[in-house]
Formats: structure tokens, C-alpha cells, sequence
């Protein structure tokens, strides 16, 4: 797959990161998914067992930024925003354009946003200064969000629900439940008879 962290069928001149932690039962597409890779945290990055990222999928990730993603999750030309801590389960599904973000990063005030904007096209480094506060992202085992939606910061999915296309997620959702709207809100539940079945998965790892 790699000859050190150069990935050998990749079209972009460029390298895994040194903080990403993989290994050869993942799939990595490209490393232009690491253009906007800044983390300088240990471990940044982890990829489960099996994990597949896709071509077009891309990891914005600030200098404190933290991303674990467990094992035989497909993460499928997804846009991951982290400055602090997102957290994906076993067995997920994150489908085309969605877009995860642990912060906003542009401040409301319209004062507070001029000068955001100036420090990034002035100076890049002193506008992670002026940014909002993060708050982590946690989603649960089993996990299928549609394509198009995004998931906005401190929220928490459980394990075995679905998010529908096309949806902004603002608030948490619980276990086994399928949201979906602009806010996302719980549309149904998914029967009793489901759940042992889509946590039966976590036992099947080969």
C-alpha cells in the first residue's frame, strides 16, 4: 500500500502525515485529503481496522485537533473540521459532502468576524487565535448519515442511528433512532427487534 507514508498509487505528490496512524488493512485514496492537515497532536489521526477513506474526503484539522475512527467505518468523500475532538464508532457509514465540525470557527459578532478575516488573508496562524471555542463530536457504533448533511459542534449520535440526507444536525440524537431535517429532528425510532441485530455486528470483526 505505502513505501513509508507515501502512498503508492496515489495521483498527489504529498504524504501521509506523520501523526496519522494507520495500517495495512486501511484504504486511503489519496494524501490530498491531508492538504489542510495541520494537528500537532500525537496521534491526530487513527484509523480502525479495515477503515476505508475515500477519494475527495478531506481532514481540516486545527493544531489541537483529534480524530478517532473506529473499525470498518467507510468515510466516503466526507469533509471532517476538527480543532478539538470528533469521535466515529465501529461499522459507520459517512456518506458524500457530509461535513462534521467541532467548531464554527468564525466568530457572529460582525466586529469579531473583520478581524477574523483579515488575520487569515494577513496572517493564517494568528486567526486560530480569534476563532470560536471547539466542542466535541461523538458518533456511535453502526452509524449511516446521508449525503449532504452536516453535523454541527457538541453533538452526539447513538450508536445504531441514521441521519437522513441533507440534514443539519444542531442537537444530539439518542441510540437506534433515524433524524432527519433543517434542524434534524427525531422522526422515528427504530424497532426493539432491530437492535440486537445491529450490535451483532461488533462481534463479526475478521
Amino acid at each position: 500500500m505505502t513505501s513509508g507514508r507515501k502512498l503508492a498509487h496515489d495521483w498527489h505528490d504529498g504524504v501521509i502525515p506523520e501523526n496519522v496512524i494507520f495500517d495495512d488493512t486501511n484504504v486511503i485514496d489519496s494524501s490530498h485529503s491531508f492538504l489542510r492537515f495541520k494537528s500537532l497532536k500525537d496521534n491526530a489521526l487513527t484509523l480502525g481496522h479495515r477503515t476505508v477513506i475515500y477519494s475527495g474526503s478531506g481532514f481540516d484539522l486545527g493544531p489541537e485537533g483529534r480524530v478517532q475512527i473506529g473499525a470498518f467505518t467507510m468515510i466516503n468523500n466526507a469533509r471532517i473540521i476538527c480543532d478539538e475532538a470528533i469521535q466515529i464508532g465501529d461499522y459507520g457509514l459517512i456518506s458524500w459532502n457530509v461535513v462534521l465540525m467541532d467548531n464554527y470557527r468564525v466568530p457572529r459578532s460582525i466586529e469579531k468576524r473583520r478581524a477574523y478575516i483579515c488575520a487569515i488573508l494577513q496572517n493564517p496562524e494568528r486567526a486560530f487565535a480569534l476563532q470560536t471555542g471547539a466542542k466535541p463530536i461523538s458518533i456511535g457504533d453502526n452509524v449511516w448519515i446521508g449525503h449532504d448533511s452536516v453535523v454541527l459542534p457538541g453533538v452526539e449520535i447513538g450508536s445504531g442511528s441514521i441521519v437522513g440526507a441533507r440534514s443539519v444536525v444542531t442537537e444530539s440524537v439518542p441510540d437506534f433512532a433515524v433524524a432527519a431535517g433543517n434542524p434534524a429532528r427525531v422522526i422515528r425510532r427504530l424497532k426493539d427487534a432491530d437492535q440486537p441485530r445491529v450490535m451483532a455486528f461488533k462481534s463479526r470483526r475478521t
